[in-house]
């Protein structure tokens, strides 16, 4: 079944349009929390970067020219909601190794948690149609926002996670 996520996910790369809910879990669902890989190796549960603030989540490859093509807008929105909303991106394990994704790290400095899903499940478990999947999840821990593409309104959609005033 991972196998077919991950493969699923690889061969719809070529979008290179935002399409909001286009895939995914659906808007309101609560955001799972799966197991991830910090890039030394150690296991981190998702679920402890959520329900504290708004969390961005972008599934994301080194070699993607979407995600290549949103790191602006990331790193716009990261700058402007800097202390109110946590980001960080899932590096899928489809054409690249947690030593890959090191060096990106390195070279580029995205400012963000980046984490490494080694068996897919967060793809999985996320519905991840490709990378530069952008999923918000609110402070509550539910879905707000999920889009596809190099060209999302980032700030738009955590402008509307930060709004939200409902009871935890």
């Amino acid at each position: 079944m991972k196998l077919v996520a991950l493969t699923a996910l690889a061969l719809t790369l070529g979008s290179t349009s935002a399409l909001a809910q286009d895939g995914g879990l659906p808007v309101g669902a609560v955001a799972p929390s799966v197991s991830l890989e910090t890039l030394d190796g150690k296991r981190v549960e998702l679920g402890s970067l959520l329900g504290k603030t708004p969390v961005v989540l972008e599934f994301w490859a080194t070699w993607c020219g979407n995600c290549e093509e949103l790191e602006p807008t990331f790193q716009e929105v990261q700058k402007k909601f800097a202390g109110k909303v946590r980001f960080a991106s899932i590096a899928v394990a489809i054409n690249q190794s947690p030593e890959r994704v090191r060096r990106w790290v390195a070279r580029h400095q995205p400012g963000r948690d980046v984490f490494y899903d080694y068996a897919g499940d967060a793809a999985e478990q996320y519905d991840a149609p490709a990378t530069s999947f952008v999923v918000i999840v609110d402070r509550r821990g539910r879905v707000t926002y999920t889009g596809v593409g190099g060209k999302q309104d980032l700030d738009a959609e955590i402008t509307k996670a930060l709004g939200d005033r409902g009871a935890p």
